[in-house]
């Protein structure tokens, strides 16, 4: 039960919001991401996403005084919001309502049953960002069976109980609505932390059958998770939000009670990094028959993270309802921009090594070149700074990339 003053710190906080929410300025930035998604973009977008907050703190807005964990993480949650539109805006699309997390019988759904062993290392021990040396954990086919089904379900009982106390909290300040699941479909990643990414590497090359086997296990799971997912209405509608990138095409409020929580309704994010050093035939035979099966329940698809995917564009157009694709900094910008199919919107990810090193002029020069790229082969051209694992406790660093990339992207 929230204390008289921890209510107090949750409206305190949800006014605040709500001011930079119904700013005139948000209105327009409604406006032009709008026209970036559904294709006629007015000019690159830009955000930052994935900032070490352990650095940010400079005023001590970033300190919770909510005990609750769950209030805790909507407190926390506001607080970093107010502190990005304060310090670091770029293109922050704030939706004019409170958002709360859905509440699922298992959130450990996406492990699958299968825990993963592993030795990590700190650089920093007030970061969550490690280093990770993962163990093998299959061997024979007699260890696919370590994959288990995981219920992707709603705690009903316990949603009811919080939407109402929301309500009571945020009551004259702001409306309340679920932020639903944004399903990680990037199975690879979860492969890769039950085997090591090397030894991925040589099963690919000796033990194939396995590979297969266990994405066929894994990709049932997760199309009956879907399944149990619509049934419970919990994808998201809401956020606007898929793997860092805004998503809206349509204005704020605009037909949402007419939007149940569906995945026809929803996007969700592929990726298969490791593949990053493998061949293009290896995505076509080891992923795209399987990921295909599950975009097919979403309405959009964001696709790729930190990968290479300048060399394999063609390939990924065969899969269905692909929205936007990442241009990592291993992608050649000029080659990615010429071969892009102009359905797709081009998302780029600025090298945060260089932020986080302060060299922004490179930085700068980087954001240049990708602007001059997409601009010559008119491609719809967005800029997420993502992966920002340290600033070295300069949080400025950040600060003045978002206003450099603004200037750039304005001209």
């Amino acid at each position: 039960m929230l204390t008289a003053a921890e209510v107090q710190v949750l409206r305190t906080l949800a006014q605040q919001y709500m001011e930079y929410a119904l700013a005139p300025h948000q209105k327009e930035l409604e406006t032009l991401w709008i026209a970036h998604n559904t294709g006629n973009s007015q000019r690159p977008m830009v955000l930052i996403d994935q900032i070490p907050w352990n650095e940010m703190d400079v005023d001590g807005s970033l300190q919770c005084q909510i005990q609750d964990p769950y209030w805790q993480w909507v407190e926390c949650s506001l607080r970093r919001k107010l502190y990005q539109a304060k310090y670091m805006p770029a293109d922050m699309l704030l939706p004019p309502y409170i958002l709360i997390p859905r509440i699922l019988q298992n959130p450990r759904y996406r492990e699958f049953g299968v825990e993963v062993q592993e030795t990590t290392t700190s650089m920093d021990k007030t970061s969550d960002v490690v280093s990770h040396s993962y163990e093998k954990q299959f061997e024979t086919m007699e260890d696919l069976e370590k994959i288990q089904m995981v219920p992707l379900r709603a705690n009903k009982e316990a949603e009811g109980v919080v939407m109402d106390e929301a309500k009571r909290i945020f009551e004259g300040i702001a409306p309340v609505y679920w932020e639903g699941v944004s399903l990680h479909s990037g199975l690879w990643d979860t492969i890769s932390q039950w085997q090591g990414v090397e030894e991925c590497y040589y099963q690919l090359l000796d033990e194939p059958e396995l590979l297969h086997a266990i994405m066929e296990r894994l990709t049932g799971f997760m199309l009956e998770q879907i399944r149990q997912g619509n049934e419970d209405g919990l994808f998201d509608t809401a956020s606007s939000l898929c793997h860092c990138s805004h998503t809206i095409v349509k204005p704020f409020g605009s037909g949402m009670e007419d939007r149940p929580g569906i995945s026809q309704n929803s996007w969700t994010f592929g990726l298969a990094q490791l593949f990053t050093s493998a061949s293009p035939e290896v995505t076509k035979e080891f992923e795209v028959p399987y990921v295909s099966r599950i975009f097919e329940q979403f309405g959009d698809v964001y696709y790729g993270c930190c990968e290479r995917l300048d060399d394999r564009l063609d390939i990924l157009e065969s899969l269905p309802n692909v929205r936007k694709i990442s241009c990592s900094p291993w992608s050649n910008p000029e080659h990615f921009a010429s071969v892009l199919n102009k359905r797709y919107i081009m998302s780029n990810k600025p090298n945060p090594a260089f932020v986080g090193s302060g060299d922004l002029d490179a930085s700068k020069r980087e954001m240049e070149n990708v602007i001059r790229a997409a601009k010559s082969h008119g491609t719809r051209l967005e800029m997420i700074l993502k992966d920002n694992s340290t600033v070295h406790y300069h949080p400025e660093r950040l600060w003045e990339f978002s206003r450099m990339a603004m200037e750039l992207v304005q001209k």
